[in-house]
C-alpha cells in the first residue's frame, strides 16, 4: 500500500487552522534543511489578527513562521496543535 503524499504545490495556498478551528492565514512558503531534507517551518501569508497574537518566530522580512513539528494533519486544510505553537 502506498503512502498518501503531499507535494510542495498541494500544500502552497491552503488554509492552515488549529484542531479548535481557529484560522490562522494560509500556507506561503515552506523551509526545509537542505542538506537533510527535514521541513522545518511553514510560511504564513495573510496572518488572522489572531495569529498576530501569537508568539511565532517570524522571517527577516516579517512574515509568521509556523514549525513544521506543530502540524497535526494536511488534507483539505492544514491543521495544527495550538498548544505546539506557544
Amino acid at each position: 500500500m502506498q503512502a498518501n503524499k503531499n507535494t510542495y504545490s498541494m500544500i502552497i495556498g491552503k488554509m492552515i487552522v488549529t484542531k479548535e478551528g481557529k484560522r490562522l492565514g494560509f500556507v506561503k512558503d515552506i523551509t526545509f534543511e537542505t542538506k537533510s531534507g527535514e521541513l522545518i517551518n511553514v510560511v504564513v501569508k495573510d496572518s488572522t489578527p489572531y495569529t498576530k497574537n501569537l508568539n511565532l518566530e517570524k522571517t527577516n522580512s516579517n512574515e509568521l513562521l509556523i514549525p513544521y513539528s506543530a502540524i497535526i494533519a494536511i488534507g483539505d486544510f492544514v491543521i495544527v496543535s495550538e498548544e505546539d505553537l506557544v
